[in-house]
């Protein structure tokens, strides 16, 4: 699997944009799942993982494995002669696990989920801010109404 280090990336906007761990955690989870909707139809069979500690994300693609004729959707099932060719003593019946390679996705596709990745964390910052202008405004009507009381702030 192609490795992406990710801890660089967010340290840097820790530091520098006030966006914290674990949003960035969910909106990196976000933007896979989308590109996995993109080129799937749908990710309920998998499973993004970030690991903002050591900086590595992974897909997990899980997959029925059924008995050679019987496999109906590819997305959700897998024909037992072929998980056997991954590991001899599974079952049908069992869940194949298996890693997705970014990859897989194509240049295109990366290309479209870093534009909405620095979207998403665009958005994000402009949240933060109108946060912090909000904040700093509570805090200055708090300070008028402190020091020219209740009836003259009305005035």
């Amino acid at each position: 699997m192609a490795s992406i280090n990710l801890i660089d990336a967010f340290q840097e906007f820790k530091d520098a944009e006030n966006i914290d761990r674990p949003t960035m955690m969910k909106v990196v989870e976000d933007v896979f799942k989308t590109l996995i909707r993109k080129k799937y139809g749908s990710d309920e069979n998998f499973d993004v993982i970030v690991n903002a500690e050591k900086g590595d994300l992974e897909i997990i693609r899980r997959r029925q494995i059924r008995p050679d004729d019987d496999v109906d959707n590819p997305l959700e099932e897998v024909s037992y002669s072929y998980a056997t060719t991954i590991e001899p003593d599974f079952e049908v019946g069992e869940d194949l696990y298996e890693e997705v390679d970014i990859l897989d996705f194509g240049r295109r596709a990366i290309l479209a989920a870093k534009q909405t990745l620095a979207s998403r964390i665009n958005d994000l910052k402009k949240n933060v801010l109108v946060k912090n202008i909000l904040i700093e405004l509570a805090i200055s009507l708090t300070l008028k109404f402190i020091k020219y009381g209740k009836k003259k702030l009305y005035y």
